[in-house]
């Protein structure tokens, strides 16, 4: 071999070596994308959890919600009716 020609594999040695230690940074930093992936994923499902959990809470509120109005109708209606007949009453009673 000539002097150049070790020159060269010396050069070729050293940029191998900056490759692998290269490589060896991203795949410490591959794994820590993986890590932090399924930590995301985690957080996700529960997310979803807490989703589905408050969807059901609403849909039983909704429910309430609804009976409510519809009984605070009846009372209105009742209101009305027994106004309505106290004062028929009282008209009757009246023109007798």
């Amino acid at each position: 071999m000539t002097p150049a020609s070790d020159d060269s594999l010396a050069r070729i040695e050293s940029k191998l070596d900056i490759l692998t230690d290269g490589f060896g940074l991203l795949r410490a930093d591959v794994d820590e994308l993986k890590t932090d992936v399924s930590g995301l994923k985690t957080d996700v499902g529960n997310l979803k959890t807490n989703f589905d959990r408050l969807e059901t809470n609403l849909n039983l509120f909704d429910s309430k919600f609804s009976n409510y109005q519809q009984a605070t109708q009846w009372v209105v209606q009742l209101a009305f009716t027994l106004i309505a007949s106290a004062t028929v009453t009282v008209i009757i009673s009246t023109v007798r």
